[in-house]
């Protein structure tokens, strides 16, 4: 058996992997289609230059720079608010506000006996109760719809309540 040291091994490693990189076809035109032509030979070309992409980036080092696209946020900033500030009782397990969805845990209103979890989907920038989305169970499976319904209710008129006070200022 060959005895190899642990740096030297390190090397084969790194230059093996600059050998497969080195492997791709990134410069090569051979077979490649003008875009909107047909490839030639009737097959699909995996050159990147001829790849269809939606996407700006072109190798793993752009990740690592900075970001340049501008991300906006399509969801009304007073049902979100409401939507924490009615449901406070639950703890939060999980929070996106880019695609505007609240995920809570089991939790007991103030003065219940009964404990309920939520999923609020907020999917609209407008305040409107079509932009509301309030999914609750307890633990014995899903609540009544009039239940939900008053539940929406709650969060629409706190979120109608926190429009007024910021107009006041």
């Amino acid at each position: 058996m060959m005895n190899v040291s642990r740096p030297l091994r390190l090397i084969l490693l790194l230059a093996l992997c600059g050998v497969v990189a080195a492997c791709g076809n990134r410069g090569s035109n051979r077979g490649a289609a003008l875009p909107g032509e047909a490839p030639p030979g009737g097959f699909q070309s995996n050159n990147r230059d001829t790849a269809p992409t939606n996407y700006d980036r072109s190798s793993i080092w752009d990740v690592f720079g900075p970001n340049k696209s501008d991300q906006t946020v399509n969801v009304n900033k007073y049902i979100w608010a409401a939507s924490l500030d009615v449901l406070n009782f639950l703890p939060i397990e999980s929070v996106d506000p880019f695609t505007g969805v609240i995920v809570t845990g089991y939790g007991t209103p103030p003065g219940g006996g009964r404990a309920y979890r939520a999923t609020v989907h907020i999917d609209d920038p407008a305040l409107d109760a079509r932009s509301l989305n309030v999914a609750l169970q307890t633990r014995n499976g899903p609540v009544s719809a009039a239940t939900a319904r008053s539940v929406e209710d709650a969060i629409l008129a706190r979120a109608r309540q926190l429009r007024v006070q910021d107009d006041k200022l």
